[in-house]
């Protein structure tokens, strides 16, 4: 019973029962804070929650064998470290974007309770001491997302937290800054390592932060590794357990770093599908109990927001357009997924929801 009712209660905050168009419209114009709300639950529900949890941890010895908590007193629940962090911008994202938004003083205290200096200091020591590739790129670039968010929020707690959270924010830009000059190839998976994903949240706080020296190298190796590209294969989309479009990734990573002619010119050779996109159809979810199949959803809310950050960018309204609307039936067909009743999806699919809504603009 209490599945079919927060289905039910999503379905009508979503406005489900309209024809597709106007319902997506509805979803992206018209959602009040207390719709929002569902999706901040989510990470507040899972901020805090230790177990179940994946470390992917290289063990040194044996005394690396901590507690998630002891490990990363900052981003300890989430199921791993890096939803955890993603967790913390979407709270950050929900109270910039909509206000009010329903139990706003909790999340501040909750993101206070988290974002400190001890447990900052604490976070980069595990960098550190682990692996070079731990969280390479997905989650350096989810937490250089978070302090982009944070340095952008007009707030005196935003900015606490960005003060406490900058060295880490620092570490992980050096972390790039020594990476991206030694690897000569991307990574072009639809799953976490993907290098034009990475690249581009990078890039975002590079801009937020004026750190012009780290804009720049993110741009030239962007033309490095892909200004050459033509005819990406968008019908191999999806792999089985995607959560991010390869192609797609690509060419919002490009339309950020290209001035917007030479965009359209790449674009066009890249991916010239963007024309024709009746065959472009959301990803059918076929059991979203299972933690790799559920990563769809995922895929569903990333296209969209790709389409909408590339729709931005093409200048022409009527193409412009048509992008958008593909979008909204790729949000149409997950958004009332994500919900607390499979953690396997609900530890994460929350922060994509809220990226793809706040991506339209």
């Amino acid at each position: 019973m209490r599945n079919l009712t927060m289905i039910a209660l999503t379905m009508l905050s979503l406005g489900l029962g309209r024809p597709a168009q106007a319902e997506a419209q509805q979803t992206l114009d018209s959602m009040s804070g207390t719709d929002i709300a569902r999706f901040t639950q989510l990470a507040m529900d899972c901020i805090p929650q230790e177990y179940p949890n994946k470390l992917n941890q290289v063990l040194a010895d044996a005394s690396q064998l901590q507690p998630p908590k002891v490990l990363h007193p900052a981003f300890y629940g989430c199921y791993d470290w890096h939803s955890s962090v993603h967790g913390h911008w979407m709270l950050v994202k929900a109270l910039k974007a909509y206000d009010p938004l329903p139990g706003r003083d909790a999340i501040i205290a909750r993101l206070g309770t988290s974002l400190t200096p001890e447990h900052i200091a604490a976070e980069v020591a595990y960098f550190e001491q682990d692996s070079k590739s731990w969280e390479r790129m997905y989650g350096w670039a989810w937490l250089l997302q978070l302090q982009n968010e944070l340095l952008s929020w007009e707030d005196p707690n935003g900015q606490a937290m960005a003060q406490a959270l900058q060295p880490l924010a620092d570490y992980l830009r050096d972390r790039y800054m020594e990476f991206l000059p030694i690897q000569v190839y991307p990574v072009r998976t639809g799953v976490h390592p993907n290098t034009a994903f990475g690249m581009s949240f990078a890039y975002d706080y590079a801009l937020t932060a004026d750190d012009q020296e780290f804009a720049a190298l993110i741009a030239s190796t962007a033309r490095r590794y892909y200004g050459g590209d033509e005819g990406c294969p968008m019908a191999w989309e999806p792999s089985g357990e995607d959560f991010l479009s390869p192609c797609l990734e690509e060419a919002a990573l490009m339309s950020r770093v290209l001035p917007a002619e030479e965009f359209a010119e790449w674009l066009a050779r890249f991916l010239p599908q963007l024309d024709d996109l009746d065959g472009f159809t959301p990803a059918d979810v076929s059991d979203r109990t299972d933690p790799k199949i559920v990563h769809l959803d995922g895929l569903n809310l990333s296209r969209a927001w790709n389409l909408f950050i590339i729709a931005n960018r093409v200048g022409d309204d009527a193409r412009a357009e048509a992008l958008r609307d593909k979008a909204r039936q790729h949000l149409d067909a997950s958004l009332p997924h994500v919900t607390g009743d499979h953690y396997v999806g609900s530890h994460w699919l929350g922060s994509f929801a809220i990226y793809a809504l706040t991506r339209e603009q």
